[in-house]
């Protein structure tokens, strides 16, 4: 029985072997087939989600990028402003000296600019074989550099006539203004939170035409006085108007001629349009004659001669750092966005005014305060959304897998 068993068993299991070498063939084709459709899925999936870690990636350091300009443009735009009416407040007179330091401190970039532009200037013939012509570079700087001289003389103008809290609120109508060139100059599309936060930034300015007159009961002031506060919210107010035109060209010129926001793009620009704006200035300063009067101002100084050449060395090299920071928020997003981080300085300026300057926060300017704020909230949060929509779009793109078309006929 033992070996009739064995001998069954043996031939069970040689049949079950037989059956099996049958097979082979046909599962040997279905695990091969099994482990290229894995493979090609493996791929499929693998690609896209590394193009979605890239992307990320990329998103955050562009937003740290951000971050940093951002910071820059707080920092320096609320200090050179407190310092600009330093200025005036001890003994300086000179509007075009005020205008002067806005310009005037662009050498000090020159050796960092020197050293990187060679490297930079091979690299952009080769990347962009169609460079914009000698003569429409020259009519870009020159034409932006007068824009430039001219809107920073209207900002020192309103800087001396106003209350330094005043001002800073009047200059937020900036981020309106750019709004309304961008739409026509780099087609800008009006959202519901664009457009409430033009509203709102419209009425924080207009409510400061009533400051001068509402504060008349516990201010000595004269009818000298309101005209000269006139005077500076006119000035203040076409110097914001200046300042967003100039960030609208700025972008435009970007895009349609120099066709490229390189490093060295950005660089020329400040260069070259600093250089002729402080030229412009430095003619309106001897032409006006208040060059012979910084000397007396110098000594007559109440800080101090050193505080004198300290204030205005750093509120020149304040305004250059403010500027190159400027600059990389419009290559990193938009003019209008910069303007807008620019703008979220109000809440501080006047603060800091009230503690250094006693300023008085009547009730009129508190409320342009608030307005201000809250406009400027409601664009920033219209970029959140843009970025966004921006990333998700991208993300499905990117994380759709591609179907064979054998998969597809089937």
């Amino acid at each position: 029985m033992g070996e009739t068993q064995e001998v069954q068993h043996s031939h069970e299991t040689s049949f079950t072997i037989h059956m099996g070498e049958s097979q082979e063939v046909q599962l040997s084709k279905i695990a091969n087939g099994a482990q290229e459709t894995n493979s090609l899925e493996g791929n499929n999936f693998r690609g896209p989600m590394n193009e979605t870690m890239k992307s990320k990636k990329k998103l955050y350091y562009r937003w740290f990028r951000i971050a940093i300009h951002s910071a820059l443009v707080l920092v320096t735009s609320s200090a050179a402003v407190l310092l600009g009416r330093l200025y005036y407040e001890k003994g300086g007179k000179s509007k075009w000296m005020g205008t002067l330091v806005q310009l005037g401190g662009f050498p000090i970039l020159l050796p960092y600019y020197l050293i990187t532009a060679p490297k930079n200037l091979t690299t952009n013939n080769s990347s962009h074989p169609n460079q914009p012509s000698a003569s429409m570079l020259a009519f870009v700087y020159v034409s932006i550099g007068l824009l430039l001289a001219l809107d920073c003389y209207l900002y020192s103008v309103g800087l001396w006539y106003l209350p330094v809290s005043t001002y800073s609120l009047i200059c937020s109508s900036q981020l309106a203004f750019n709004a309304l060139f961008s739409y026509f100059l780099n087609s800008l599309k009006f959202t519901p939170y664009i457009v409430n936060s033009l509203i709102l930034l419209t009425i924080s300015s207009t409510l400061l035409v009533f400051q001068n007159e509402s504060s008349s009961d516990d201010s000595d002031s004269t009818q000298i006085s309101k005209k000269k506060y006139v005077i500076g919210f006119i000035c203040t107010v076409g110097a914001s108007a200046g300042y967003g035109l100039w960030l609208s060209l700025t972008q435009l010129v970007f895009k349609k001629v120099m066709k490229g926001e390189t490093f060295q793009v950005v660089m020329d620009m400040i260069i070259y349009t600093s250089l002729v704006a402080t030229c412009v200035t430095v003619v309106g300063l001897f032409a006006s004659g208040e060059w012979n009067g910084l000397t007396n101002e110098m000594n007559e100084y109440e800080l101090g001669k050193a505080s004198y050449v300290l204030n205005l060395t750093f509120t020149a090299t304040l305004w250059q750092l403010f500027t190159i920071s400027c600059f990389g928020l419009i290559r990193e997003v938009s003019s209008l966005f910069s303007n807008a981080i620019s703008a979220l300085g109000v809440p501080i300026v006047p603060i800091l005014a009230v503690i250094f300057f006693h300023d008085k926060m009547h009730g009129i300017k508190a409320i342009s305060m608030v307005l201000a704020i809250w406009g400027i909230i409601s664009y920033v949060y219209q970029q959140y959304i843009d970025d966004t929509t921006s990333e998700n779009t991208v993300n499905s793109h990117v994380a759709k897998p591609s179907v064979p078309e054998e998969e597809v006929h089937r």
